[in-house]
């Protein structure tokens, strides 16, 4: 008796099988970042209803890699205090002494600080210090966040926030993100790399192509132009300077992989809310400022092993060459020289976040988490109240 009912018992149990495709979560719903898993456990999260979707059909997700911010900010940066390579008039502080003359500092409510000096009266020629930093981790692809409060402006200060790959400059590219000088009321998004990478007119972006004598620059070739690059101008007014600092600041996305480069800028007020909970979402944000296609550029081929970069730089190459047709009084070698010409010459920042990708793989038939499935879980119950009681009445 006990054989037949262990008999009927197993052959209930095929038969569910076989009719319900009864879904197997931890062999048949994986979890990718990059190429190697992460968990096969079902994801404790809330799917918006519309995500990307990777080559081969699976949901692409965003997953932090790294946060940079408060205390521990400065941590994993290096300081820079090489000679500035846009022959600018700033000598580049180290860590040690950014801190002591109070040019790198977090405040006590987590905000990082970074400025140059506007304290010291300095004689004609002379440079004015300043801070750059490197971070120590180096990056292929992701998507990086950047929550400012505010960006350094004012005549004859050039900021930037950029990432740049190792090695000989330029082979494995530059983004520029955050840049302008002077009292520039528009962001620019410049891409700086070796011959053969070029922006592609009529990609969908929001901002205005940079021009050299009326024509678009459309080379990224740091080699010709004067090394423009191939920059894109934002379309808003107060996505650089005054204006930009007037409303607290905001926040710069730049999403990076193997199907392009593309940067957003969001006011304080219109911060998407995927951003805000840390899960962000860029097919949610809409056309972006500026974007680089694959389509004139091979993105794995021209951009490698970046590190983030965060400077303030006084006068040089742009600042210091446009300074004339600035609406800037005196010359730069002038202004430098009043430490009062650089209380705006800051970085605030409320955080970095820098995310990867993770893929979320699935068969038709694990879609729905089957502790979700109303409908299966209800079937499989009935299955199992039935067999049980099919083999006690044996």
């Amino acid at each position: 008796m006990f054989k037949l009912r262990l008999t009927i018992l197993c052959l209930l149990c095929g038969h569910l099988s076989e009719t319900m495709a009864f879904p197997n979560i931890f062999s048949k719903a994986n979890w990718n970042v990059g190429v190697s898993p992460v968990s096969s456990e079902w994801p404790n999260t809330t799917l918006p209803t519309k995500r990307e979707t990777a080559p081969n059909g699976s949901t692409i997700l965003w997953v932090i890699q790294d946060t940079y911010e408060g205390s521990t900010f400065f941590d994993t940066f290096d300081f820079y205090t090489g000679p500035d390579p846009t022959n600018g008039l700033v000598t580049f502080v180290d860590r040690q002494t950014a801190f002591n003359s109070g040019l790198a500092n977090v405040t006590a409510d987590n905000k990082v600080i970074m400025q140059g000096d506007n304290t010291t009266q300095l004689a004609y020629g002379v440079n004015r210090s300043s801070v750059r930093i490197s971070s120590q981790t180096e990056y292929n692809m992701g998507l990086f966040i950047l929550d400012v409060e505010m960006a350094p402006w004012g005549c004859g200060v050039w900021p930037a926030f950029w990432t740049v790959g190792s090695g000989e400059w330029p082979w494995n590219g530059e983004i520029d993100i955050i840049e302008g000088v002077h009292n520039n009321e528009y962001n620019q998004i410049t891409w700086h790399t070796a011959p053969g990478c070029n922006l592609t007119q009529g990609t969908n972006f929001s901002g205005t192509i940079v021009q050299t004598n009326g024509v678009d620059n459309l080379q990224c070739d740091a080699f010709i132009n004067n090394n423009a690059g191939c920059g894109v101008t934002e379309w808003s007014r107060a996505s650089y300077g005054p204006f930009f600092d007037a409303q607290e600041g905001g926040v710069f996305a730049m999403n990076w992989d193997e199907n392009g480069i593309a940067v957003w800028s969001f006011y304080r007020a219109l911060i998407p809310v995927d951003i805000t909970q840390g899960e962000p979402n860029p097919s949610n944000w809409g056309e972006p400022d500026a974007a680089l296609s694959t389509q004139s550029c091979n993105i794995t081929q021209f951009f490698a092993n970046h590190s983030i970069v965060f400077d303030i730089t006084f006068c040089g190459d742009w600042a210091g060459n446009s300074y004339a047709t600035s609406g800037c009084p005196g010359t730069c070698e002038n202004r430098l020289m009043d430490p009062t010409n650089f209380d705006n010459a800051t970085w605030i920042i409320k955080s970095l976040k820098v995310y990867k990708q993770a893929w979320l793989v699935t068969s038709s038939a694990t879609r729905t988490h089957p502790i979700m499935n109303l409908g299966t879980t209800s079937w499989i119950l009935f299955t199992v109240i039935f067999s049980h009681i099919v083999i006690v009445s044996l």
